[in-house]
């Protein structure tokens, strides 16, 4: 990434300062800004969650990149693209939204700490809607780092459902695994729907038990690349061993040369 300017997306969960649950925070914020800062060209997309304070952050939506239906279970979800500013970093953020999915003042349990049962729905609302809001922007990524077990889909969709879209077609996907952050399940039903009722099986099976290690695990099948923070569990640890894909340890230090870095090395793969 040292010699010609490259695009590099990123996928999260959660971001200072719009919203904080865990340490996936901190990283999805600086991470984007020093690749920027190294002269590449980067784009941001998260879930608009209702802790997000719209007025406060200066959200507003994007009309040309709106009007998507995310169809899950014959379902058709309503997608609609924010958009907000970080002025500091010079960086903007987009964020997906729908009224149901999203409009609530929690992320992803109720006041009495309970998961809430849509969960499984609202994670492949997100990444299949991140996808397409790609191709409307048309604009082909060298690099989709996906951060987060709700971003765990992501790299399947890529190697499965829109293999053939041109806009992903030479993108080199970078998962970074973090320490199981939730208990509970995602559901009996997580993988069929997950499915979108044209993924064949064999590319659901790591996803069934619907738990944050199998959606980590997942995530890591069809990934090119991983990116591996503290406490990871040891099966995903032993997986990324047997797949013998390229990996890194995270670490503050030196952290755009660190990156941009692994990523070169990645895409120096490609041809």
């Amino acid at each position: 990434m040292y010699g010609t300017k490259k695009r590099v997306l990123y996928v999260c969960s959660e971001m200072n300062p719009f919203i904080k649950l865990s340490s996936v925070a901190d990283i999805a914020r600086i991470l984007p800004e020093k690749i920027q800062q190294k002269d590449h060209e980067i784009r941001v997309l998260m879930p608009r969650f209702g802790l997000i304070n719209e007025r406060r952050n200066r959200l507003h939506e994007v009309v040309r990149l709106s009007g998507i239906n995310i169809t899950i279970d014959d379902n058709d979800n309503p997608l609609t693209i924010k958009v907000a500013s970080i002025p500091e970093a010079k960086m903007q953020v987009y964020f997906l939204d729908n009224a149901d999915f999203f409009h609530r003042k929690a992320a992803f349990k109720n006041e009495k700490e309970e998961f809430f049962a849509d969960n499984d729905e609202r994670v492949i609302f997100f990444c299949k809607g991140a996808l397409e809001t790609v191709k409307k922007l048309g604009w082909a990524p060298d690099i989709i780092h996906c951060q987060g077990w709700m971003t765990s889909l992501i790299p399947m969709y890529i190697k499965t459902f829109y293999k053939d879209e041109p806009v992903f077609k030479n993108a080199k996907v970078v998962s970074s695994m973090f320490d199981n952050q939730f208990e509970e399940g995602l559901g009996k039903d997580f993988a069929r729907k997950a499915s979108l009722n044209k993924i064949e099986d064999k590319h659901m099976t790591n996803f069934v038990n619907a738990n944050c290690m199998s959606m980590y695990k997942g995530a890591v099948s069809y990934s090119d690349a991983v990116v591996m923070h503290d406490d990871v569990h040891p099966e995903v640890l032993k997986m990324v061993g047997n797949l013998s894909i390229p990996s890194m340890r995270h670490s503050d230090e030196h952290l755009a040369d660190t990156y941009s870095q692994f990523y070169e090395q990645l895409l120096s793969q490609r041809n």
